[in-house]
């Protein structure tokens, strides 16, 4: 299976094709919701049991989370998951921030009728499972496939297929630190009404606006990180 499928599985995921696709998507999972901690060693004799998978296979996940700068590998010396870090983050928002601006711009130049709709409908299906969330009814998983899927749909008519592969490393980097915020008062926002807004401006193909809208909503993330106390970002 080739990077660029895989990568849009970290999008919109499908049912693994692979015994090696499978381990990379759990694993995936499991490092960017936190199960295995940043820093940490990823042990193939132990890992190998937990996914229920061979050595070589989970090697082969392994090296394509490194390709996705979620593993580390250090010669002889083994796995590692990534390290996370304020530093970290302000630069993948950065960059983000750049091209996903970009993206944005280039999908409302190019997107046609069905775009529309397929982003309207994306934000109907975020909305149904926010207000799912707030009941308690869904967890923070099925939210933010949800959010990942909108977000998709924003950028679905960009043309730039290198511009897109990169944003969806940097998109699932990103998730790692959005998992360290979660109920974190400090900074009020209302994420719906940010989704709103962005999503009307896209529609009246608004490009200024609706970068501007995007940028604020990507760094608002990076507000409540900065606020959080050093150790968060350890093993």
């Amino acid at each position: 299976m080739s990077q660029d499928s895989l990568h849009a599985a970290a999008i919109e995921p499908n049912s693994p094709k692979t015994l090696a696709e499978n381990a990379y998507l759990q694993l995936r999972h499991d490092i960017v919701t936190g199960k295995h901690r940043p820093g940490s060693k990823l042990r193939v004799e132990h890992l190998k049991k937990q996914y229920q998978v061979g050595a070589g296979t989970l090697r082969e996940a392994l090296l394509l989370l490194v390709t996705d700068a979620l593993v580390t590998v250090q010669g002889q010396r083994g796995f590692r998951v990534a390290p996370i870090s304020l530093d970290d983050f302000q630069d993948i928002t950065r960059v983000r921030t750049v091209l996903e601006a970009e993206a944005l711009a280039l999908s409302i130049a190019h997107g046609d009728e069905v775009w529309e709709s397929n982003a309207v409908a994306a934000f109907h299906r975020l909305t149904r499972v926010e207000e799912r969330l707030h009941q308690g009814d869904v967890g923070f998983d099925e939210w933010e496939a949800r959010n990942r899927a909108f977000h998709s749909s924003l950028l679905a008519a960009c043309p730039s297929r290198w511009t897109l592969h990169f944003l969806s490393i940097l998109y699932q980097q990103s998730e790692r630190y959005r998992r360290l915020v979660l109920g974190n008062p400090t900074v009020p926002r209302d994420v719906h009404a940010e989704h709103s807004a962005l999503l009307e401006a896209t529609l009246q193909r608004d490009a200024k606006t609706a970068s501007r809208l995007l940028v604020h909503h990507i760094e608002k993330t990076l507000e409540v990180v900065r606020l959080l106390p050093a150790d968060s970002f350890g093993e």
